[in-house]
């Protein structure tokens, strides 16, 4: 029973504690029974502290008991992140190069937000080296593996959160997406990943990459980013770069249905070259938000390619992590981020001022878009998972992750909401997603357009957890 609790959202998890019929230390338990039985398989975590996690769901319990919860997360297990600071747990973004023997006093703010609202951290989920590519492998971790195909990569660099999403270890997963970190392990892992609007989500210690970095959910349901939202979109002091909170609970209109709502679907954004099968369920998912009321129009964007603003952007961002690491211990790290890095430090001034100048025209052309469409659907991404350990498919004809990810940094540059919403599955069983990006600061209108299609086509999840679950049942246990 209580492992079948984990596949339970946030809100049922509540609902069942407040019945007293499931206990936050029955399912913390759980979780971290399912993380010793499934990470050895799939490397999710760089960080597990069970006992720490026990005594948060021990007072999570007590608070319950007497009918005090103190926020709208008490007692639901969540991840962090191996980029975000964690008070008591070391944060090393994937790296040899990092000290773990630190104070690690502060947390950073969606943390801090969780924590204060009765989150129960069981630890820290893994990331490749400074989070740098769409894969999860590091020199620190080592390869991050698919829940649908452990041949396979996840995707990244939010690959760890994915799978532990996927498989129920934990509920809640916080994560980080400066070029679509969030969102491409969410489309190979069949889940559900919202990048909120810049700003939205205050964030300390930001990384170098600026005003290209959010932080926001992975989850295996809309309702549980929906609450994850409404706790860490809130006023942060460390965050020069916030927005004012927007003070909304992010629940109120998720099931509002998307009836009149203007979408305009882009298959290519001029640009890019999508896998045919992927095509093909895109496609079907823009047919299905259209008979959920929808008015789905196509639409030509016909915009060139924004890697030639961002890859620059990238390589200033790895130069400045790169440059406090003393020469000797480089050969500690990724050597393809130490490729990018270099190429980050030979660029001028005006050169990064003149790749922001271009910047500023794609986040224009975006904001008239949505002048006339409420929404714009694309492709998540231009392929599936393919084999684990690798940058890019290993067929030869790629060089680096952006080229099979060409729908995800260009919201990036813009700061736009943008949100993965799983739509169907190739013959060959592996998860496709379509994007659903929003006006800035109309992140409310992304949630509820992706719970619409939620709610008419809900997401599967894969085997593996519910294999287990049947396992411990036929056990006895």
């Amino acid at each position: 029973m209580y492992d079948d609790a984990l596949s339970l959202s946030a809100a049922e998890l509540i609902t069942h504690y407040r019945a007293k019929q499931l206990s936050p230390v029955e399912v913390t338990r759980a979780a971290c029974e399912r993380i010793r039985k499934l990470d050895p398989i799939y490397n999710a975590f760089v960080l597990v502290d069970e006992e720490r996690a026990m005594v948060d769901a021990r007072a999570s319990e007590a608070r319950w008991m007497h009918g005090k919860p103190v926020g709208l997360v008490d007692g639901v297990p969540a991840t962090v992140k191996d980029l975000i600071l964690t008070r008591g747990w070391p944060t090393l973004r994937g790296s040899r190069t990092i000290d773990p023997r630190q104070e690690w006093s502060e947390d950073g703010p969606p943390v801090a937000r969780l924590r204060e609202q009765g989150a129960v951290f069981l630890g820290k989920t893994t990331t490749p080296e400074f989070g740098w590519k769409g894969v999860t492998d590091s020199p620190l971790t080592g390869v991050t593996v698919n829940p649908w195909d452990t041949r396979l990569t996840p995707g990244g660099s939010s690959g760890g959160a994915a799978v532990a999403a996927a498989l129920g270890m934990g509920t809640l997963h916080v994560a980080t997406d400066g070029g679509g970190s969030i969102r491409i392990p969410s489309g190979f892992c069949g889940l559900f990943g919202f990048k909120p609007t810049f700003g939205i989500v205050p964030v300390h210690p930001h990384s170098p990459s600026g005003t290209l970095w959010h932080q926001g959910p992975i989850s295996r349901t809309v309702s549980d980013a929906a609450i994850v939202m409404t706790v860490i979109a809130r006023f942060d002091a460390r965050d020069w770069y916030q927005a004012p909170p927007l003070g909304i609970d992010f629940r109120d209109t998720l099931e509002a249905g998307i009836k009149g709502l203007r979408i305009g679907y882009s298959r290519t954004l001029g640009y890019a070259r999508v896998d045919p099968e992927v095509a093909v369920l895109v496609d079907r998912g823009a047919h299905r938000l259209a008979a959920l009321g929808a008015v789905v129009e196509e639409l030509d964007l016909e915009l060139e390619d924004p890697i030639a603003i961002m890859q620059p952007l990238w390589s200033v961002a790895l130069a400045l992590a790169v440059a406090p690491i003393a020469s000797e211990r480089r050969a500690l790290m990724d050597p393809s981020l130490l490729v990018l890095a270099e190429a980050g430090t030979r660029l001028s001034a005006l050169e990064y001022r003149r790749l922001e100048k271009e910047r500023e025209g794609l986040a224009q052309r975006m904001q008239q878009v949505h002048a006339t469409y409420d929404l714009l659907l694309t492709p998540q991404l231009a392929v599936t998972a393919f084999a684990a350990g690798h940058e890019v498919p290993p067929d030869g004809r790629m060089s680096r992750w952006w080229e099979w990810s060409p729908f995800t940094y260009a919201f990036n540059l813009s700061q736009q909401p943008a949100a993965t919403v799983p739509c169907g599955f190739t013959a060959a069983g592996l998860p496709v997603a379509l994007q659903l990006v929003g006006r800035k600061f109309n992140d409310a209108s992304v949630l509820r357009a992706a719970r619409a299609y939620e709610a008419a086509h809900p997401f599967i999840m894969p085997a593996a957890a519910t294999a287990h679950a049947a396992r411990r049942n036929s056990s006895g246990i």
